[in-house]
This record gives structure tokens, C-alpha cells and sequence, in this order.
């Protein structure tokens, strides 16, 4: 009997401890919670030369938190600001930035072209491992504009709070509302609502950008001064090559093919500009080669053949693969055959890269030689640099990049109200524009991007729904690099002196 007062006891009294346990448990996640839902910031002073001009500048790495209608928390955003010292807030721009994805954070742009410290990487070669280079950015856009650069939920140290998943924001809609929640409380916490603004977004954060500005101008009638997008994808389904039925892609990747086979001198004849050979190469792609595309099975023999062999002429395939292709050739299986003879990958992000070619048997590339190119450089000198310089988030794990692509929610009800299954925002950026005429677009697109060509872009703007009188309102500059061509330094120098030119051109307090 005593024996069975001690179980008893000492059962008693571990379920005590257990329960002891669970309630410290339980309020140390809430404490956590309770933490995470508070805004942060680290804010530091710095100064730096930008076409002789010193500017002295303070950079806040921090987030802030949105609620939902309840005011609640629903997520917190991490951002990174630069903000002038020494001007008047309504005559000084502010420049919302983001990279895209998505699943994207925003060192790309960050540190790669628009904040005041830019990382060195090494053009089309492999960067060496560390100790890295970080400079002071010359081509900064903060003798313009103050910056802020934004990591959506899921990239950077952002997530949902509450009730809220990370899910919850992973889609065309939401993130544009996300985002544009975002942009709101910063304007009005810092006192910004009569500043210029602009928008800044490079490849999905193109989609972003569209979205983002029709959706703040319509709801809460936020106008902006400029928007810049950087290698467009407002439209997916010019981007959609290898899906049965959508020929147009396969005649929009064929002028960029052309510029990456004419790089790597791949084309049967050579020339030594490639301006007029490109235009000639747009005419074919949107003449010859879309009709005979069209045709599909109705196409004859001798017709396939001439096509092919003008395939032949402006990528460098051979004739017999590219009729094995039944003439249309994927991105994937281009950069794995152009230079396929010497076991090399062509990039897709930027193809003047190249990498080794794991197996040559492979109908696709295996990966893009740009990433582990530049990848490691990037990552470990932002963390260096926010850890040490702007004294933040080194109790945290920051996400360079989230594979979001395959759980993305891809549909969205543009502001015309129609339900798009295939999204194209450039009807969010034509409506905005109408509403708003004095809206300016700058375009940048590099002639040796396989993730957004030129052609496509070209082919977005051109069937935009605006009023005739505001097409001027949009322009498109080139340059001789990739998707990220801020990482070519000739390319980058263009880039800001066309930066300052739309900043001048759209901001009348200059």
C-alpha cells in the first residue's frame, strides 16, 4: 500500500513539473510573438561622393509591421532606407526598390546598383572566393533620391505574423496589397506623402511595380513620378516558351538568341554590329517565323526547311537539331546546346556567362553558370555589411532567395476588373498611366537576357491600352549585358547616367 502512495506521488509530482514545464514554454513563445510584432530599427550615419557631390546620408535597416482591418498584426516587413540629410522632404524624391522572383530579396539591386556601397564581382568569370570587395557606390542613385529598398514576406528577415502564414502573401494580389500596405505606413511615419516618389522594380518585381502603382493611386490616391522597370515581365505569357499552343515566345527569345550566339561567336557569318543585325532579326521573328509557326502541321516540307535554315543563320544551331526541334527551341535547351562542342552551359540570368556542362546529354541546361558566378559574393558581403555597418539582424536568418516560383498564386483581377489566369500587369500600368498622365516609365533591358528578352518587352509596351499622346510617356533603353546588367560596369555607368536624366526629367524640384 505505501509502495503505491509513492508512485502515486511521484506521479503527482512529474505532472506538476510537466505542467510547470509547458507553461514556461508556452510563455516564453508568447514573449517571442509578443517581439516579433514590434517594429525595429538600427539607424546609422554615413557619407559619401557621387559625382563630386558629398552627401551626408543616414541608412535605418529596420521593419514595420502591418495589421489587417481588425488591427491586428498581420506581417512584418524588413526594409533598408537612405535618406538624405539636410533636405526638404517635399522637394527630395524617395525611391521604393525591390527585386522580384519572386521569392527574391533586394540585395540584387541594393548592392549591386542602387544603395551607396556596391559589391565588385567579376564580369562573365567566377568570382574568387572571399575576403570579397565592398565599395563605395558611385552609381548610386542617392544624389537623386532617397532609397528605400524593401524584402517582401518569405525573402530577408519578412514574414506573416497573427494568424497570417507566409502563404498568405505568396501571390500576384496579395503581394501587390502587401507591399502597397507597406510603401503607405512608411510614407505617412516618415512624413514623405508630398515628396516625388518612384518605383523600381527588376524582373517580377516588374509584375510588382505595375501592380503596386495602379493599386496605391486607385485606393489611396498615392501618384507617382517615375517608375523604372528592369527586364520586364509584366506579361507571363510572353515569357511562356515550351507550352503547347503559345508560339509568340518562341519568335520573342529568337533576337536574343541571336545577340548571345553573336557574343560567343556561334553565328555562321559575324558581323561587327549588332544593332542593325538584331532589327533585321526582329522583322524575321515577327514575319516569317510567327507565320510559319502558326501553321502548325499545314506547313510544308520546303517551307520547314527555309525556316530552319534562317533559324540556323541568326542562332548557330545546326540546321538538323533545329528541325529535330520541329523549329522551336526552348530557352533551357539553347543554353545547353549553343556551345555544346566544348561542354559548356550558356547563363540564362546573363548569358555572356558560361559554366561547365555537367552531362552533355542533357536536352536542358542543368543550372545557370551566372549564380555561383556572383552568388557567394553577394551573399557574404551584404551580411557583412548589415551585420557590421548598419548593426543589424545578426540574431537572424536573412533569406537571399526563396523558391516561391512553383507556389506562387498566379492569377489576378487587373483594375479593369478582368480575372487573368495568365497575369499580365501592364494593364494595371496602362490604367495608371490614364489616370495619370504625367506618370513616366523607364525601361531597361539588356540585349543578353534569357529570362526577360528584349522582344518580349517590346512587344508588352507596344500593346498597351494607352491614349496615343501619353506612348511618349514610356522609353526603353538598352544595354550590353544580361538580366542584372549592373553587374557589367560599362552597363552600370549607362544606368545611372539614364537614371539622372528620368529623375531630372520627372522631378521639377531637380
Amino acid at each position: 500500500m505505501k509502495n503505491n502512495y509513492f508512485f502515486l506521488f511521484i506521479s503527482l509530482f512529474l505532472f506538476q513539473i510537466s505542467l510547470l514545464a509547458s507553461n514556461k514554454t508556452y510563455s516564453d513563445s508568447t514573449s517571442e510573438d509578443k517581439k516579433s510584432q514590434k517594429s525595429e530599427k538600427s539607424v546609422t550615419d554615413h557619407s559619401i561622393e557621387i559625382n563630386g557631390k558629398a552627401i551626408n546620408y543616414s541608412a535605418a535597416a529596420g521593419s514595420l509591421i502591418l495589421k489587417d482591418n481588425e488591427g491586428n498584426p498581420e506581417a512584418s516587413i524588413d526594409y533598408f532606407a537612405y535618406t538624405a540629410k539636410g533636405t526638404k522632404k517635399k522637394e527630395r524624391p524617395i525611391t521604393f526598390a525591390f527585386n522580384g522572383g519572386p521569392g527574391s530579396s533586394s540585395i540584387w539591386l541594393h548592392m549591386g546598383a542602387l544603395g551607396p556601397k556596391r559589391i565588385v564581382t567579376d564580369d562573365t568569370s567566377q568570382t574568387p572566393p572571399p575576403p570579397y570587395s565592398i565599395v563605395d557606390n558611385q552609381y548610386s542613385i542617392l544624389d537623386k533620391s532617397d532609397l528605400v529598398m524593401i524584402d517582401p514576406v518569405g525573402t530577408g528577415f519578412s514574414k506573416a505574423l497573427g494568424k497570417k502564414k507566409d502563404e498568405d502573401f505568396w501571390g500576384v494580389d496579395s503581394d501587390i496589397e502587401s507591399l502597397s500596405k507597406f510603401i503607405k505606413q512608411y510614407v505617412s511615419e516618415n512624413g514623405r506623402w508630398n515628396s516625388p516618389k518612384y518605383l523600381i522594380g527588376e524582373s517580377y518585381g516588374t509584375t510588382r511595380a505595375a501592380g503596386i502603382a495602379d493599386y496605391l493611386q486607385s485606393n489611396v490616391h498615392m501618384a507617382f513620378n517615375g517608375i523604372v522597370l528592369i527586364s520586364t515581365a509584366m506579361d507571363i505569357s510572353t515569357l511562356a516558351d515550351g507550352i503547347t499552343g503559345q508560339e509568340l515566345p518562341y519568335a520573342f527569345y529568337l533576337p536574343t538568341y541571336t545577340a548571345v550566339a553573336w557574343y560567343h561567336h556561334k553565328l555562321p557569318e559575324q558581323n561587327t554590329d549588332l544593332a542593325p543585325l538584331l532589327e533585321k532579326v526582329r522583322k524575321f521573328a515577327l514575319g516569317d517565323y510567327i507565320e510559319a509557326l502558326l501553321k502548325g502541321n499545314s506547313l510544308t516540307g520546303q517551307e520547314r526547311d527555309n525556316i530552319a535554315g534562317k533559324l540556323h543563320e541568326y542562332t548557330g544551331l545546326s540546321k538538323g537539331y533545329i528541325l529535330q526541334a520541329n523549329l522551336r527551341i526552348r530557352e533551357g535547351e539553347f543554353t545547353q546546346q549553343l556551345l555544346h562542342n566544348e561542354r559548356e552551359t550558356v547563363g540564362r540570368i546573363d548569358a555572356r556567362f558560361k559554366g561547365f556542362t555537367f552531362d552533355p546529354l542533357s536536352e536542358n541546361a542543368e543550372y545557370d553558370p551566372l549564380f555561383p558566378a556572383v552568388s557567394p559574393a553577394f551573399t557574404a558581403s551584404f551580411l557583412d555589411y548589415m551585420h557590421n555597418e548598419l548593426n543589424y539582424g545578426r540574431d537572424k536568418d536573412y533569406s537571399v532567395i526563396t523558391s516561391l516560383f512553383s507556389r506562387w498564386k498566379w492569377k489576378h483581377i487587373a483594375s479593369s476588373g478582368e480575372y487573368q489566369y495568365v497575369v499580365n500587369t501592364s494593364v494595371d500600368l496602362a490604367y495608371a498611366i490614364g489616370l495619370n498622365p504625367y506618370l513616366k516609365v523607364l525601361v531597361m533591358q539588356g540585349y543578353f537576357d534569357l529570362a526577360t528578352p528584349f522582344l518580349a518587352t517590346e512587344f508588352t509596351l507596344s500593346h498597351m491600352n494607352v491614349n496615343p499622346v501619353h506612348q511618349s510617356n514610356i522609353q526603353i533603353k538598352y544595354y550590353q549585358a544580361g538580366h542584372m546588367m549592373y553587374i557589367h560596369k560599362p552597363s552600370l555607368a549607362k544606368m545611372k547616367k539614364d537614371l539622372d536624366e528620368f529623375y531630372d526629367s520627372t522631378n521639377k524640384f531637380r
